[in-house]
């Protein structure tokens, strides 16, 4: 034991029990929790990038009404920062490093393994065990304002910014035509005036009942092969859209909607591709645990947040799997004592 230690430190590797990667509310909550065990948790929150935010989604959110605890709701960056501070006060270690690599392949030998984790700066760590909470990214469409009113009128998520006072008895659109457009066009229609789904096919891809459900809402109106081609406003926020048709019978036919809010519903990317396919992975990129935990597919990797969660991708629910992957963890490595 003693040589392998001393090899760790010729190679400037550095030993952890627990690593979490991530920053949002599901790396915090592991973080606040594992660091009150006594588990001494280093968190790599990220390094500041076009593509991620340390924080995670719930940065870029101005107001959050659904949070248990703020009655009076609470910004979104305040409460990352919040659940940040709490975390360190406890003893957690955060590093504004991004991890670009694991290496896992010590779980095939092994039953006491140890992984490899390398940093953007190159630095390298040898750990006992990891919660991955890296997270989800919505995805976006590029057109002409469709950054200049991102967070001021444009969304993408209608249960976390729906129900606020810009949109309540206002026209707004989601884009989109699964399952997930219809959950969020229907619930835009308890607070909009009207609700447009813009989609750019003949046909929906929902499921037959959530269809049935849209198309019954007086409220909700479906554009067929029509896609948004511009967000328009005289001042910072959001005031119209263009839709264009492709309709064979009305190519390239502009209509202007007046709408306060536009929502993406195209479906969101899990922040997985450092992992190189070392977990199982469904379909989509997300991590699979084991139904009611947050246990990977390797020993001693657990995995909490949206970077799991493809149905709610809320930060309660993303705190609570970061809870469930704290006592997870702190159980594995007490077994290995």
């Amino acid at each position: 034991m003693q040589k392998n230690k001393q090899s760790n430190k010729m190679s400037g590797s550095i030993d952890v029990d627990l690593v979490i990667i991530g920053s949002g509310p599901a790396a915090f909550t592991a973080a606040i929790y594992a660091a009150r065990a006594n588990q001494n948790p280093v968190l790599f929150e990220g390094m500041i990038s076009p593509e991620i935010t340390p924080g995670g989604q719930l940065t870029t959110t101005t107001d959050i009404e659904n949070f248990p605890g703020f009655p009076d709701g609470i910004d979104g960056f305040e409460l990352v920062d919040n659940m940040k501070k709490q975390a360190i006060k406890f003893g957690t270690k955060v590093i504004s490093q991004t991890v670009i690599s694991v290496d896992l392949s010590a779980s095939s030998n092994s039953t006491s393994p140890i992984y490899k984790l390398v940093t953007g700066d190159q630095q390298q760590y040898n750990v006992k065990s990891i919660i991955v909470a890296t997270g989800a990214t919505a995805k976006k469409l590029t057109f002409p304002g469709s950054e200049t009113y991102w967070m001021q009128g444009i969304s993408a998520c209608a249960v976390c910014d729906g129900a606020l006072p810009m949109f309540r008895n206002r026209p707004v659109a989601v884009i989109g035509g699964g399952d997930t457009a219809m959950e969020e066009a229907t619930f835009l229609s308890k607070y909009a005036s009207v609700v447009y789904i813009v989609h750019r096919s003949a046909k929906l891809r929902a499921s037959k009942i959530m269809q049935d459900r849209v198309l019954k809402n007086p409220k909700i109106q479906i554009m067929y092969n029509h896609e948004v081609v511009e967000a328009l406003s005289s001042g910072p926020k959001l005031e119209h859209i263009v839709v264009r048709s492709n309709h064979m019978d009305h190519p390239n036919h502009d209509t202007k909607l007046e709408v306060s809010g536009l929502f993406y519903a195209i479906g969101h990317k899990p922040a997985s591709d450092f992992l190189a396919g070392q977990l199982k992975l469904d379909n989509e990129g997300y991590i699979i645990t084991e139904p009611g935990t947050t246990r990977t597919s390797t020993l001693g990797v657990f995995a909490a947040g949206d970077v799991q969660d493809h149905k709610w991708r809320q930060a309660i629910t993303a705190a609570g799997t970061g809870c469930m992957a704290a006592l997870e963890a702190e159980h594995y490595l007490a077994n290995l004592a």
